[in-house]
């Protein structure tokens, strides 16, 4: 089924040209809100701000969780299209391609990359094509509003660079149309004007261009009190006078080319060689073209900028200048502007007797001798905006290519540059790399070792080039030599070079000299955070300090790319950088920050898992360390989206605590995040962190926490279908709670055995060790374990084939959850209650209390009991003859599942398959 959303005109869904009931106006503005970002998070006050602005309602989340809702329920049986809960939000999945905004902008840049005029065009007016009136049409909201106007503008770039492209193919008389329409709403753009000018000559009609250039200037003059730009009143030569259209006057002066030669083995970054591309073929503009390609050190910045020019000369045929800035050298001092100035006016061949005194003098004369010449200028390792502004050409026909380890965010306020952040080199632009070194006959017979050597260099150009120097001028040492020695070794010992610029260490030392202070030690820090990124409040935890006082050292380390942002309020520090910041940390500071860190994941856990799970039993926490910032929780939905963010943390941190000596952070941690994986049946993760919890737990000699990991260890091995393992950690569990004289943690394993024997069809020995978990909950009075026991026990009857005891315990138990507000209990127990009325033939009945366990569940974000309800409510379908439905629900039920589940996708797979579905 072909899947279309539309965002260029109308809000409107269809399948296979069908279309989809959106609902009213505000809850397809939550739609848009999700399209625009399509497969990213979106928060849930994010998508507050964009649906209602300024003025939410009251009960803003409650109603914004209804339109999800509803709009979930109509894309449900849409295939390949989700909208589901994610890290701080929602996340709408489907195929980029199938949303005509996203279709427009791949359509335009693939025209903007194409070098074949013909084939441009035809791109651009397939993305045009797709504009079928205003963005977001009948929608009122005031960020669609902003996006609105934005997409506009974009549509009006793109039509100004397809009448480019027409014009240079000739076609212009076609174009006429279309620039009178552009015109009249842009009377004073004068690339507009410029376009129209060569339409109207091309076509034979000067005259009429002449008219067209007189009745701009007078509307220019007495609108602005401007004169048009040196670009147009040149064209405006060139058509009243042809023979006299000329480039630069020829004075005998060597056009300059300062390029130095680009590396032979470069490769990849396919993307941003398109973005630039794109963003500096904009000769003629009134503001010209000017980039900024930042990223870390050792990145590739500088062979990214040296390729694109080499390959693009013929746009420059009046001269190229390079000058190495030297911003972050590692010996040498930054340029200064005047000294960058006097280099470049020397390579304009300006006499020394004819170098103005002063600075500014210099800057003008420099600006006049580029001024209407096509040149590339590349500021190659800039320091700061200060030192590239001065460099900056006033001409629109010059190119400028920048090149920093700062995001230069200073000059893309105020200049308008473009940014081009440039990101590590995926595992095959890798490969590629090395391959282009050393040959891929070398690689493929060690291509475990080539493997290796990617990985420890962690995508770093620098640190890739470095290893393949050696190893191309040391042929005896074999690949795994050096990636032994990249593993044996520190992996900043293993990239060492005599040359300082060439040197990782040498190059990431430059980066850190230049921070201030506060920046500085939380850099030392960022050593020490568990997993692939640290939020905001742990880097906070991490220095000792309030969130507020942490923000400006984190913007220097951004602007430095000493970090990345890996989403909102959440960063990431490259390997290397982080191997460096090692070796500048010391024990002191690496102790009490290491206590503060896994505090912060310790105390938000612990928090999340009790609302998440309320009814939870509670475990002692050790006290807090101070300056640590501890995570809090309003709903469910915040905690939830609080673990989905922190899970691949939290993992590691479990590792990582009991690897320094934390045990009881460890085992506590491995505690905290159980019924949170359990519900995602993330059951590797979790037999994983209670085996390390268990570890932990016995070198400190803490029983409770060695129970406590027995017991989870043993329900993620049944899971997992290690029957044996799983009975022998159960059984541990309740011997250590007996010692512990805790009935309820006894009791809790009894139910666990019991879910162990019922899935091996061992009902009789399920209702045993059911029965006798109902007993010890109800030694203590624990009325949510008695709950469940009793439901447990209406299973097992059900099971057996009594249903009338087992729907009598079933309503026992739902009216305990009821009465103590259990919702996961409730569900659980409705399921139960439509199994048995499906065994007793009433499909109707059956089907309405699994609907009832599903908004339960859904309300829990358990999906493990989504699937498990959905798996059966398709059952009872099907037995009912309604098999269409049924296929929806075992698909919904299939999409819940992950690789941990090989049994229950194998047997979705079975049932789908017996109706027509593979």
């Amino acid at each position: 089924m072909a899947v279309r959303f539309g965002l260029l005109g109308d809000v409107v869904a269809t399948v296979d040209d069908r279309p989809v009931a959106l609902g009213h106006a505000r809850q397809q503005c939550v739609l848009a809100a999700l399209l625009v970002d399509v497969n990213r998070t979106v928060s849930v006050d994010q998508l507050i701000d964009r649906v209602w602005g300024e003025r939410p309602p009251q009960r803003a989340r409650d109603t914004l969780y209804g339109y999800l809702y509803r709009l979930r329920r109509s894309l449900a049986d849409v295939p390949d299209v989700s909208i589901t809960r994610r890290s701080g939000g929602y996340l709408m999945a489907t195929d980029e391609m199938a949303v005509d905004l996203h279709r427009f902008r791949q359509l335009r840049d693939e025209a903007r990359a194409e070098r074949s005029e013909d084939d441009r065009l035809a791109l651009f007016d397939k993305a045009l094509g797709l504009w079928r009136g205003d963005p977001f049409s009948g929608l009122d909201a005031f960020w669609l509003d902003t996006v609105r106007t934005d997409l506009e503008q974009e549509k009006l770039t793109a039509e100004l660079e397809r009448v480019d492209a027409a014009l240079r193919v000739g076609h212009h008389d076609e174009v006429l149309a279309d620039l009178s329409r552009l015109v009249s709403g842009q009377p004073l753009n004068e690339r507009l004007a410029g376009q129209m000018m060569l339409a109207l000559s091309g076509a034979g009609r000067s005259a009429e261009a002449m008219e067209h250039y007189r009745r701009f200037r007078d509307l220019l003059v007495e609108e602005i009190g401007v004169e048009p730009s040196p670009h147009l009143q040149q064209l405006h030569r060139e058509i009243l006078t042809p023979d006299l259209a000329a480039g630069p006057a020829e004075n005998g002066s060597p056009v300059p080319r300062q390029l130095p030669m680009p590396s032979g083995s470069f490769t990849g970054r396919s993307d941003e060689l398109a973005q630039l591309d794109a963003a500096l073929r904009t000769y003629g503009d009134t503001t010209g073209a000017a980039v900024a390609v930042s990223g870390t050190g050792g990145i590739g910045k500088t062979w990214l900028a040296l390729h694109w020019a080499a390959t693009h000369l013929d746009r420059y045929p009046d001269g190229q200048l390079f000058l190495n800035l030297s911003g972050f050298h590692p010996t040498e001092p930054p340029m200064t502007p005047a000294g960058a100035v006097r280099a470049i006016l020397d390579a304009l061949d300006v006499a020394p007797n004819a170098v103005p005194a002063d600075l500014d003098s210099q800057i003008g004369l420099y600006r006049s001798l580029v001024a209407e010449r096509r040149m590339l200028i590349v500021l190659d390792d800039a320091r700061d905006p200060d030192q590239v502004r001065p460099l900056l050409p006033g001409s629109a026909s010059c190119a400028v290519l920048v090149t920093s380890r700062n995001q230069m965010s200073g000059l893309v306020a105020t200049e308008g540059l473009r940014p081009l952040p440039l990101g590590f080199l995926s595992r095959d632009e890798a490969l590629h790399l090395l391959a282009g070194r050393l040959g891929w006959d070398r690689l493929s017979t060690e291509a475990d070792a080539a493997g290796s050597i990617v990985a420890a260099c962690a995508g770093l150009p620098l640190a890739l080039s470095i290893v393949a120097a050696r190893a191309a001028t040391n042929p005896a040492l074999s690949l795994q030599d050096l990636a032994t020695e990249l593993a044996d070794q520190h992996g900043l010992d293993a990239l060492t070079d005599r040359d300082a610029v060439a040197d990782v260490r040498s190059v990431i030392a430059a980066s850190y000299r230049a921070l201030s202070a506060p920046a500085a030690t939380l850099f030392r820090l960022l050593a020490l955070y568990a997993g692939p990124d640290v939020s905001l409040p742990a880097v906070a935890s991490l220095v000792g300090l309030p969130v507020q006082q942490v923000r400006g050292p984190l913007d220097e380390l951004l602007g430095a790319h000493l970090v990345d942002l890996t989403g909102p309020d959440r960063y990431a520090c490259h390997d290397l950088l982080r191997a460096y910041a090692g070796e500048l940390l010391d024990d002191g500071d690496r102790a009490s920050a290491m206590r503060r860190l896994h505090d912060h994941w310790l105390r938000g856990a612990h928090a999340a898992a009790l609302t998440i799970e309320p009814h939870r039993d509670r475990i002692d926490l050790p006290p807090l360390a101070a300056g640590t910032t501890v995570a809090s929780f309003t709903d469910s939905e915040q905690a939830q989206q609080w673990l989905d963010a922190e899970r691949l943390v939290l993992l590691a941190a479990i590792d990582q605590a009991a690897e320094s000596g934390m045990d009881g952070h460890a085992w506590r941690l491995a505690w905290a995040v159980a019924t949170y994986l359990s519900r995602l049946s993330r059951w590797t993760d979790l037999a994983s962190a209670q085996g390390t919890a268990v570890t932990a737990a016995q070198r400190a000699g803490d029983v409770v926490g060695e129970a406590h990991g027995h017991r989870d260890l043993g329900l993620a091995l049944h899971q997992l279908g290690e029957l044996a393992n799983a009975l022998s950690h159960l059984r541990r569990a309740g011997d250590l709670f007996g010692r512990l004289g805790d009935p309820a943690g006894e009791a809790y394993v009894a139910l666990y055995l019991g879910w162990v024997h019922e899935g091996q069809g061992q009902h009789r020995e399920a209702l045993e060790c059911d029965e006798r978990a109902l007993a010890l909950f109800g030694e203590v009075g624990h009325l949510v374990g008695r709950a469940k026991a009793l439901n447990a026990i209406g299973w097992d009857h059900a099971r057996l084939g009594d249903h009338h005891r087992a729907a009598d315990h079933c309503r026992r138990a739902l009216a305990l959850h009821e009465e103590v507000g259990n919702l996961t209990g409730a569900a659980k127990t409705w399921d139960s209650l439509g199994y048995v009325h499906h065994q007793r033939g009433d499909s109707d009945e059956a089907s309405a209390c699994y609907r009832r366990a599903l908004v339960l569940y859904e309300q829990s974000d358990d999906r493990w009991g989504v699937a498990e309800t959905l798996t059966r409510l398709g059952d009872v379908l099907h037995d009912a003859g309604d098999v269409e439905t049924a296929r929806n629900s075992w698909l919904r039920a299939l999409r819940q599942l992950n690789e941990d589940n090989p049994v229950e996708i194998a047997e979705l797979r079975r049932r789908l398959g017996r109706v027509g579905t593979p």
